[in-house]
C-alpha cells in the first residue's frame, strides 16, 4: 500500500478484519488513543467495502490500519493473503492508505481481557473482534513518533510486514 502524508486532525481507522465481522476502532484527532466503534458484521465484498469507505469519509479518516495476522514465524498465514487482498481493494476503492499491522497476539490478549473483567462468555464473543480492532490500532499509534518523525525522514512508523 502507497504511504501518503497525513493532514493534522485527521483520524485513524483500525480494523480487525475476520470472515464474519470485522472490528473497528477509531483515533482521536491528535493520533494518541483507539476508541472501539460498533463491530460491523459482514455483507458481502462489495457492499462492506462501500461501508467502510462511507464509514472513513464520515469519520474524517486519511489513513486505515488493518491488522494483519502472520504465523509465529512471521510468515503470511492463510487469513493474511485474505486481509492483504481485502486491503488492496480497500485502499483502491476508497482512496484511503490502508497499512497493514502485525496483529500477533492481539485476539488472545482481547480475549483474556475480557475474561478477566467478568463479561459472559456471550458478550465476550460479540466484544473480542471491538477489542481487537482497539489493540491493533493503539498499538500502531503507541508505534508513531510524537515529534519529529523518524530518522529515514517519514512520519509514520515502519512496520516489517507491510505491502
Amino acid at each position: 500500500m502507497q504511504e501518503k502524508t497525513r493532514s493534522v486532525g485527521k483520524r485513524i481507522l483500525g480494523l480487525d478484519v475476520g470472515m464474519r465481522r470485522i472490528g473497528l476502532a477509531l483515533s482521536d484527532r491528535l493520533g494518541i488513543t483507539a476508541q472501539g466503534i460498533p463491530t460491523m458484521v459482514r455483507d458481502n465484498f462489495r457492499s462492506d467495502l462501500a461501508r467502510l469507505t462511507r464509514l472513513a469519509g464520515e469519520n474524517d479518516v486519511d489513513l486505515i490500519v488493518a491488522g494483519y495476522p502472520l504465523h509465529m514465524s512471521g510468515d503470511e498465514s492463510r487469513q493474511g493473503a485474505i486481509v492483504r487482498e481485502f486491503a488492496g481493494k480497500l485502499e483502491e476503492r476508497s482512496g484511503i492508505p490502508v497499512r497493514l499491522w502485525d496483529e500477533r497476539f492481539t485476539t488472545v490478549v482481547a480475549n483474556r481481557v475480557l475474561k478477566e473483567s467478568g463479561i459472559s462468555q456471550q458478550k465476550r464473543g460479540k466484544a473480542v473482534d471491538r477489542l481487537s480492532a482497539v489493540l491493533i490500532l493503539q498499538s500502531y499509534l503507541d508505534a508513531m513518533p510524537r515529534q519529529g518523525g523518524r530518522e529515514d525522514g517519514t512520519d509514520w512508523p515502519a512496520n516489517e510486514n507491510e505491502s
